[in-house]
């Protein structure tokens, strides 16, 4: 028999009980991020065919007078330069039925023909908004600045709805989660 732990075997195949493709040297910082967890938002930029999108979970409010919503998007992303480029922009929470929308937003799934075909948007002054998202924000940029291998933006929030929190989609270590799973 096999020691705890160390795995055990099945006819020929060893089932171990460590996960295989565990990173030997893990990134302290990277591993505190996934713990804290977030809902899941699709920020959007720009018109027509100059319109760009992106998945962010690192987003943070602060109440005041005007109200700031901040995000630590992708330096290298079209949505980033999009938000510089317009000004502004639309922030809208995510869904569990959005996971897939997420995910090609996030580059990280196909989507044929881009990721603004996968669900249906509507123009707004601040840029595409998704039809189907119930919370959702226009907003206005105020700065941009890089912070370690993010862009910091803070946004003034221009305009807000609020709409039915059903099942929010959440990012807790590196995947999407139904809130009650992400403990």
């Amino acid at each position: 028999m096999s020691q705890a732990g160390a795995g055990r075997t099945l006819g020929s195949v060893t089932i171990h009980a460590e996960h295989p493709f565990l990173d030997p040297d893990p990134d302290p910082v990277r591993r505190l991020r996934g713990r804290l967890g977030g809902t899941v938002t699709l920020w959007t930029a720009g018109t027509d065919d100059a319109r760009a999108g992106l998945t962010v979970s690192s987003v943070m409010v602060a109440n005041g007078d005007p109200a700031r919503v901040l995000g630590l998007l992708d330096p290298d992303s079209d949505l980033a330069d999009a938000l510089v480029r317009t000004g502004r922009g639309v922030v809208q929470l995510l869904g569990w039925r959005h996971r897939d929308l997420a995910e090609a937003f996030a580059g990280t799934a196909p989507a044929p023909g881009g990721p603004f075909r996968m669900a249906d948007f509507e123009p707004t002054a601040w840029g595409p908004r998704l039809v189907d998202a119930g919370t959702w924000a226009g907003v206005s940029v105020e700065s941009a600045s890089p912070v370690g291998w993010s862009t910091l933006v803070t946004c003034v929030l221009d305009e807000v709805s609020v709409g039915d929190d059903v099942a929010p989609l959440v990012h807790r270590r590196g995947r999407y989660v139904r809130p009650e799973e992400s403990r």
